[in-house]
């Protein structure tokens, strides 16, 4: 099965780098810090950062980009997007930055250049909201988080 491919149209800041996938079946593309050549950033243990990418994007209108951990930094580092998923709406032209998060007791440098996140693109719906008096029922009902699983 051949999957369409979306136009994304992207604009680059000196030493900004094309998000690119991994593979062909790749969900999500990685997209890269944009510190300057030889930059660095830190990011102390327990604290976050937003890191800029240097990429600004125009988005068709019915489409979202999700900005996602990189499973390889969360497993490694304990490095994590702080929003996951980041959101970026169509009508966005911006900077796009990742706010990443350091969950482990040492610092974490960020090298100009390096992997912090994927970007996914997806299309979205756009919802209308109406007030009403009741909802319909449901075998779930007011059943909040855990309600689902297995009782023991």
């Amino acid at each position: 099965m051949k999957t369409e491919k979306v136009e994304i149209k992207v604009q680059l800041s000196d030493g900004a780098r094309l998000p690119v996938y991994g593979s062909d079946q790749a969900a999500g593309a990685d997209i890269c810090a944009c510190l300057g050549i030889g930059n660095t950033m830190t990011i102390e243990p327990h604290k976050w950062a937003m890191v800029p990418t240097g990429l600004k994007i125009a988005l068709p209108k019915g489409f979202e980009a999700q900005i996602r951990p990189r499973s390889g930094l969360a497993a490694k580092a304990g490095i994590t997007v702080l929003n996951t998923p980041g959101t970026v709406d169509s009508d966005y032209r911006g900077e796009v930055k990742v706010i990443l998060i350091n969950h482990s007791d040492v610092p974490f440098i960020i090298n100009d250049g390096d992997r912090i996140a994927q970007m996914v693109i997806a299309k979205h719906e756009t919802a209308s909201f109406s007030v009403v008096q009741t909802l319909d029922e449901t075998q779930r009902g007011e059943g909040g988080f855990g309600s689902t699983g297995i009782k023991s």
